[in-house]
């Protein structure tokens, strides 16, 4: 074999290897799913040596940003919030009445994304649009560089200032019409921060909606059966999302392996497990062909040195029943093709136990961040479908 041709074989075999996801038969489109999928896996592993040679983080992803650009229907002003830096879409349109509003918690994982990437931007344009609302994109800092619980604090700061009656009255908004909402990470912020109100005696403006995006709850139990089913879907993978949580309390690599190995909680915090018992909170049809298996209890030096992990800020799933009933009409999106699909699942069961009001919307055909692919950037036609009805339902309960 020629040398050209040896270099031709090894190229095509390391795109294949880069490229090819595999994928579930019903899935729409698998091509443009399997190189989106590549994009990121490319530059997870460049930004990693980009960082070594002392690069920025997520260099690569810098390129989906876009400046703060009014349109014909919109006006967009980057600003703080309490210092923390947010983006703050208006409609054009005067209105004799007050705004409905949806405040907004970007994903990444605790370690990526903005609120000025092209992908939020145009979400939150959709939302104005749709909803003729007002909506606030927060940001908050990253790990690795910040640790929980930096970047709940950062929410919840921004979100203090932003329910200040001055502040609302400021934006046009109605108290009575507020959504907090947020995917992936920031559905777990979102989750986190809408609980924290509850105990807040200085905030007296009552959340009529939060609304949780394939969210993130629970860092306890890495071997759930969306764990066993989806660790190796598009376009979050059971390592990719352990690492993303190790990453948010520490940079020290013995929480990642004890969580890859399942064996990261004490035996002293073992009695927290009945919150995230997936055998008892997942819907039939999500357990067959799954068997529970029993916490291996890990080291309690890592519980010492690191206890975010088990902060309820942290996995809201571990919240009381009684805090649970003071929750707001709640909306849940789940995709049966991702890896986070049942902590939003057992969020639901228990949300309904303590007589919240939850409407869940499961998306069959969906993976791992579905919603934001609708954009013109990826304009994924499974994906137009899934933001119009979200839409469609804020339109109508919010």
């Amino acid at each position: 074999m020629g040398r050209k041709s040896l270099v031709l074989l090894v190229s095509c075999a390391l795109l294949a290897y880069l490229v090819y996801t595999p994928l579930p038969e019903n899935v729409e489109q698998p091509w443009k799913l399997m190189m989106t999928c590549a994009f990121f896996r490319f530059q997870m592993q460049l930004s990693a040596l980009l960082e070594t040679l002392g690069f920025g983080h997520h260099l690569l992803l810098n390129l989906f940003k876009v400046p703060p650009t009014a349109d014909e229907n919109v006006t967009v002003m980057d600003t703080l919030f309490n210092k923390v830096p947010v983006r703050v879409f208006e409609p054009k349109q005067k209105s004799s009445t007050m705004r409905r509003a949806v405040f907004y918690i970007h994903g990444g994982g605790w370690t990526t994304g903005d609120a000025t990437w092209l992908l939020y931007d145009e979400l939150a344009r959709k939302m104005v649009n749709k909803l003729d609302a007002v909506v606030v994109s927060t940001n908050y800092r990253l790990s690795p560089q910040y640790h929980f619980p930096t970047q709940f604090e950062d929410v919840y700061d921004a979100l203090r200032w932003f329910l200040r009656k001055k502040v609302l009255s400021e934006y046009g908004v109605d108290p009575t019409r507020i959504c907090i909402a947020g995917d992936s990470a920031g559905g777990n912020l979102a989750a986190a921060v809408t609980q924290k109100l509850l105990d807040d005696p200085d905030i007296k403006i009552k959340i009529k909606i939060q609304s949780l995006i394939y969210p993130a709850l629970q860092a306890l139990d890495m071997d759930l059966p969306s764990h066993r089913e989806n660790g190796d879907m598009p376009i979050l993978k059971k390592y990719e999302m352990v690492v993303f949580w190790s990453m948010y309390f520490t940079s020290d690599e013995a929480l990642k392996e004890a969580m890859l190995a399942n064996q990261h909680v004490p035996v002293e915090s073992s009695h927290l497990f009945k919150f995230v018992n997936w055998s008892t909170l997942l819907p039939e049809r999500f357990k067959k062909g799954h068997l529970y298996a029993n916490p291996v209890h890990g080291r309690s030096d890592l519980i010492k040195n690191y206890p975010g992990f088990l902060d309820v800020r942290a996995s809201p799933l571990l919240a009381d029943d009684s805090k649970l009933q003071g929750l707001p009409l709640t909306h849940i999106l789940t995709c049966q093709y991702d890896v986070l699909r049942d902590d939003g699942l057992m969020y639901l069961s228990r949300l309904r136990a303590a007589g919240v009001q939850v409407v869940h919307e499961h998306v069959e055909d969906g993976f791992h961040g579905i919603l934001l692919f609708s954009n013109s950037l990826m304009n994924f036609r499974a994906s137009h479908r899934v933001a119009n009805k979200y839409l469609k339902w804020l339109e109508e309960n919010l």
